[in-house]
């Protein structure tokens, strides 16, 4: 079966995408990709490990307006003919569509052909938008409008043939509060495959760096909606009690400088080490140096709906896991016997859970292990794509 992919950025990279595409490939079917490039300097057509990407370009303005789509017609408008051509083109049998910013354009150029639709949800884009920056400050507070996103959210599920969410939790607020009829839905969890993740080489230097510390490591975004702001608290509740304790950061966001500024009012700067951005092939190095992986997250109704895939690259690592209480993380580290969880935003909390592992080293090391035995055996990619797998076996 031919199937078109929609995404609304540049490609690679894209985990998710990429995952998807792979395993449909190895079944068997013919996956044609649509991204949109602002690097014109990317090839118009290649195939990119077995995916065969179609790269229309779009412009800085369009780009810059995308946050205005669900407001004023302009982004879809200016996208629509490319997603003709591109249709025509492939003459695919289904539209995968990733997230909702480009949905509205692909269903609105599909009027003209009745193609089967899959609308592939990757997050909850109306909730998560309510914490952008961005949004917080002019002019972004006034013309962006999350009510009107969550209205569209609903109104693109109903009109999509197939619906693929990410955790249970995600779907049950899909049945239960936007009234979506639960056999259209799938649930594709956002994991890793772990023989890539176990394919990166580890550098020592990086161990190296960190060797004489109690290191507290936390990989991904670091926004405060994130909980790094909570971590660096509970770095500074510990005190003398874990006196090598470290956290590192490897990531970055728009609100480092106040990350930054709170580590410095609490006396903690010396022992909060940002990384900055770094390649996903250096994040095992970074884990491997760990005592335990973080994954804070403030609780709202994005993070009580999704996972961070950082949990599961923690798992592979064989590390324990500290958590904030958003059921679907808490679940899967419940589920695995594969760390402990404190209630979000409760610095206290997580600082007595943090030397909880540090006195218990034994159980720490017992942890690390459980996770990374669920992952083979129950959380890597190759047995969550299951349901995407069936979902287009019936399809075919």
């Amino acid at each position: 079966m031919k199937i078109a992919m929609f995404l609304d950025q540049s490609f690679p990279p894209d985990s998710r995408v990429e995952n998807e595409a792979f395993s449909l490939i190895g079944t068997g079917h013919e996956v044609h990709l649509f991204s949109l490039e602002r690097d014109s300097n990317r090839p118009k057509r290649e195939i990119w490990n077995g995916i065969e990407v179609h790269r229309f370009e779009i412009s800085d303005l369009t780009y810059r307006l995308s946050a205005l789509a669900y407001t004023v017609p302009f982004y879809h408008q200016s996208i629509l003919n490319s997603i003709i051509v591109f249709i025509k083109a492939v003459n695919p049998d289904v539209l995968h569509i990733h997230d909702m910013l480009i949905a509205k354009a692909v269903f609105k150029a599909n009027a003209s052909f009745n193609i089967k639709t899959v609308l592939d949800l990757h997050e909850n884009r109306p909730e998560i938008m309510q914490f952008y920056p961005h949004l917080k400050r002019f002019p972004g507070k006034h013309l962006i409008k999350p009510l009107v996103w969550k209205k569209w959210q609903k109104r693109l599920m109903n009109m999509a043939d197939d619906v693929i969410l990410v955790t249970h939790e995600a779907r049950e607020v899909a049945v239960n509060e936007d009234g979506i009829e639960p056999s259209k839905i799938t649930v594709v969890p956002n994991s890793i495959e772990a023989k890539i993740y176990y394919q990166y080489k580890l550098k020592p230097q990086i161990q190296d760096r960190f060797k004489d510390h109690f290191n507290i490591v936390y990989v991904g975004d670091t926004g405060l909606r994130r909980g790094t702001d909570t971590a660096i608290q509970a770095l500074a509740l510990l005190g003398a009690k874990i006196p090598d304790a470290q956290l590192i950061l490897v990531g970055k966001s728009t609100e480092d400088s106040q990350l930054k500024e709170l580590a410095d009012t609490l006396g903690v700067k010396e022992r909060v080490v940002f990384e900055g951005w770094q390649d996903v092939s250096l994040f095992p190095s970074y884990i491997a140096a760990a005592n335990v992986c973080i994954s804070p997250l403030h609780r709202n109704k994005h993070h009580d709906t999704t996972f961070a895939n950082k949990i599961f690259q923690y798992m592979a690592g064989a590390k324990p896991l500290l958590v904030s209480d958003c059921p679907p993380q808490a679940r899967v580290v419940n589920q695995a016997n594969c760390g402990l969880i404190f209630q979000a935003e409760n610095a206290k909390d997580m600082a007595e859970k943090l030397l909880q592992l540090y006195d218990e080293k034994e159980n720490a090391t017992s942890l690390g292990g459980n996770g990374k035995s669920a992952l083979d055996r129950q959380f890597d990619w190759s047995i969550t794509s299951k349901g995407l797998i069936e979902l287009y076996s019936n399809i075919l």
